[in-house]
């Protein structure tokens, strides 16, 4: 029998990885965040910073894509990657858990029990939850939100040839700022 696995994918700032977090407390099973990027970081030697940073990028972008040679091989975000998607397998072969981002959704769509989530909600409510949770105030927090928000979009899109946050592409959709963190939080626990 396969594990059961909850991926958050979500909006920045509509409070995915609070929700994930809490979810996996709540059912006494791990969740896989920033645990996946520190060991990433570990295995392929480059800082966490990095993978962070190309893990928001859709690689080398619009020119790098007009400019390539297939003979250059891989990216370093393609090798990344790579480790990515194993890593991911590997955990949800492992043990239930619920893994907040890093298109786990995408990777595990057929490696495992998986309930497969969206978190998003309306601008203001994220742009206020950043500012109060982030302490964001470097610019237009409704500018970092869809900075932020289409770098995930691109970089997802790449890889996966899936549309980000189109409902078609998850089991459940939830809205933070309309039903707040802990009824999304009960909603998935009571899927789980």
């Amino acid at each position: 029998m396969k594990n059961r696995v909850i991926t958050i994918s979500r909006e920045f700032g509509s409070g995915g990885r609070t929700i994930g977090k809490a979810v996996a407390e709540q059912l006494g099973i791990p969740c896989y965040d920033n645990e996946i990027l520190q060991e990433i970081a570990r295995e392929s030697g480059f800082e966490q910073s990095y993978i962070q940073e190309t893990g928001e990028y859709a690689p080398g972008g619009f020119l790098a894509a007009a400019f390539s040679h297939p003979a250059s091989g891989p990216s370093n975000a393609d090798y990344l990657w790579e480790m990515q998607y194993k890593l991911i397998g590997q955990l949800a072969q492992k043990d239930p858990c619920v893994i907040v981002g890093r298109c786990a959704d995408y990777i595990l769509r057929d490696k495992a029990d998986c309930l497969r989530v969206f978190i998003h909600a309306d601008l203001s409510y994220r742009a206020k939850r950043i500012v109060e949770v982030y302490g964001e105030r470097e610019k237009s927090p409704e500018q970092r939100l869809k900075d932020k928000d289409k770098r995930r979009a691109a970089y997802h899109r790449f890889y996966t040839d899936m549309k980000w946050g189109h409902a078609q592409n998850y089991d459940l959709t939830l809205n933070s700022g309309t039903l707040g963190i802990d009824k999304c939080v009960e909603i998935i626990k009571s899927l789980y």
